[in-house]
C-alpha cells in the first residue's frame, strides 16, 4: 500500500520513518505581513491558507482551535479581563460556549479527506498557564498564583470541562491526529513559574484530561514557545507526549533533547532566522537538524511562523530543500 499524507505522518510520530518520505509540514499559517508581501511578489491573491499549503506541495494539516468566549467582555488596564473572583463571576456567563462552536459540516468534510489519508486533522486548546493568563493579562497572572489561588483553580477546573466537552462534541465528527495545548510559558531563558506552581496548579488538570484524549488515540502536545528544554520532564510526568515549535532563537537543542528524552515528539525546529540567507545556509541547517530527524520521533518544520522578510523565492527554496531532505532522511 503506497503512503499518504496521514500514514506518513502517524509513522513520524511513531519514530518509524515512512517509505518515502518523511512529511513536508507547515504546522502553523503564515503571518500576514509575509503573505502580503508574497501576493506582492506573485502569489496568487485568492488562494486562502489551505490552498497556500496545496500551491507549495506542503501536506495539508486542518485546524481548529477552540476559544472560550461567546462574547468578549471589555478588557482592564494593563490587559486581560479579571483581577479577582468577582471579575470572573461577572465574566463568566460570556465563557465557555455550549454547544461548542465548530461548523459540523465543514469538519465532517474534511474528517472524510482525512479518512482517505489526504490529509491531518488537528486541534487545539488553550491550556492550564494560557487561559488563567489570558483572563488576567501577563503580570496579574503570574501573582495570582500567590495571590489568587482558589481564582486560579476555579479557572481550570471550568476550562477542564470546558476541554471534555469540546473533545468529545469534536471526536463525534473527526478524530483528530494530534493536538497541542496552547501555553507559551517560557522565556529565552526558561519557564515563567516553577515546578510547584507546574505540580499545583497545572499539573492535577493535565493528569484528568489527557487520559480523555488518549482514549481517542489522539496525540498530546505542547505547543510552547521559548526554552522549554527544563519544562519537559514535567510535562512528561503528566503524560504529554511531544512539543512544538522548538525555537532556535531561544536556545532550544533538538539534537539535545532527543539524546534526553529518546521517544519525545517534535515538530518544528528549523531557524526561520535564516531562511532568507539562501541555499547554502539553508543547507546547513537541514544538516543541523538531521542526527536527531534519523533518530526518529521528529518531524522538521519552521520553529515559528516564516517572517516577512522570507520572500516568495527565498520561501520556494526552502520547500524544494525540505522535500529533498526529508525524502533522504528515508533512504
Amino acid at each position: 500500500m503506497s503512503e499518504t499524507v496521514r500514514s506518513r505522518f502517524t509513522k513520524a510520530m511513531a519514530g518509524q520513518l515512512p517509505e518515502d518520505t518523511l512529511p513536508c509540514l507547515e504546522w502553523a499559517g503564515w503571518w500576514d505581513q509575509t503573505i502580503t508581501r508574497w501576493r506582492g511578489e506573485g502569489l496568487p491573491a485568492e488562494l486562502e491558507i489551505y490552498d497556500i499549503k496545496r500551491h507549495f506541495g506542503l501536506d495539508v494539516n486542518y485546524q481548529i482551535w477552540f476559544g472560550q468566549f461567546t462574547q468578549a467582555p471589555p478588557g482592564l488596564p494593563g490587559g486581560g479581563y479579571i483581577r479577582t473572583e468577582a471579575d470572573y463571576d461577572r465574566v463568566r456567563p460570556l465563557l465557555y460556549p455550549d454547544p461548542v462552536p465548530f461548523d459540523r459540516a465543514l469538519w465532517e468534510g474534511y474528517a472524510a479527506e482525512q479518512e482517505r489519508g489526504e490529509v491531518i486533522c488537528w486541534i487545539s486548546l488553550s491550556g492550564f498557564f494560557w487561559w488563567p493568563r489570558t483572563l488576567l493579562g501577563i503580570a496579574p497572572h503570574l501573582l495570582a498564583f500567590y495571590d489568587e489561588p482558589a481564582l486560579m483553580h476555579r479557572i481550570n477546573e471550568d476550562q477542564l470541562d470546558y476541554m471534555k466537552r469540546c473533545v468529545a462534541a469534536f471526536c463525534e465528527v473527526c478524530v483528530p491526529d494530534f493536538m497541542t495545548f496552547g501555553e507559551d510559558m517560557s522565556y529565552n531563558h526558561g519557564p515563567m513559574i516553577g515546578k510547584p506552581q507546574f505540580d499545583e496548579f497545572m499539573a492535577p488538570y493535565y493528569r484528568e484530561i489527557i487520559p480523555v484524549l488518549r482514549a481517542h488515540d489522539i496525540l498530546c502536545l505542547i505547543d510552547s514557545d521559548g526554552q522549554i528544554e527544563p519544562l519537559i520532564p514535567w510535562f512528561e510526568e503528566v503524560g504529554l507526549q511531544g512539543i512544538l515549535p522548538l525555537e532556535r532563537m531561544a536556545g532550544v537543542d533538538v539534537n539535545r533533547i532527543r539524546r534526553n528524552h529518546p521517544q519525545w515528539r517534535m515538530i518544528g525546529g528549523y531557524d526561520k532566522t535564516v531562511m532568507h540567507l539562501g541555499e547554502a545556509r539553508l543547507r546547513q541547517e537541514f544538516e543541523r537538524l538531521m542526527p536527531a530527524v534519523k533518530a526518529g520521533y521528529f518531524i522538521p518544520s519552521c520553529d515559528h511562523q516564516t517572517p516577512p522578510g522570507v520572500s516568495l523565492q527565498d520561501y520556494w527554496l526552502y520547500v524544494r530543500l525540505l522535500k529533498e531532505y526529508m525524502q533522504e532522511a528515508c533512504r
